[in-house]
């Protein structure tokens, strides 16, 4: 139909690596650079690509996480208890797409944390090492 518009969903974790997160962290890092390179190949087709970077979101995606025995983790942890509600987070894809953003930051204060590290890789640095892993 030479046209469209792919929403892809990544995590604040594609624009940088945290603890307990490596493996999460490579997949995520592996989207971006297949859908940019996506992107620029098919903008003659006037297919758009939106890569969608959540940060903290209340879902409970951590209840169905596996621990390192393949077991549920069975809790909802702080990170998502905590997070921006689906509602929110889904009303800034819709924008952000309508907008035909090539990529979007969604989350309350953790999504300065890809801003710090493009600006002052120094202290982003600094920041992330203090930070609990969930």
């Amino acid at each position: 139909q030479k046209s469209g518009n792919s929403i892809i969903t990544s995590s604040i974790a594609g624009k940088f690596g945290f603890f307990l997160r490596s493996a999460y962290s490579a997949s995520k890092h592996a989207l971006h650079g297949y859908y940019e390179s996506l992107l620029l190949e098919e903008e003659k087709n006037n297919i758009k690509v939106t890569i969608v970077c959540p940060g903290k979101i209340n879902t409970p995606i951590s209840i169905s996480a596996l621990t390192e025995d393949g077991t549920a983790h069975g809790e909802m942890d702080h990170n998502q208890a905590t997070g921006m509600p689906v509602e929110e987070c889904v009303r800034q894809i819709l924008k952000a797409t309508i907008k035909n953003k090539k990529e979007v930051l969604i989350g309350n204060k953790e999504i300065l944390a890809a801003k710090i590290k493009r600006f002052s890789p120094a202290l982003f640095w600094k920041i992330i090492r203090k930070q609990k892993a969930t």
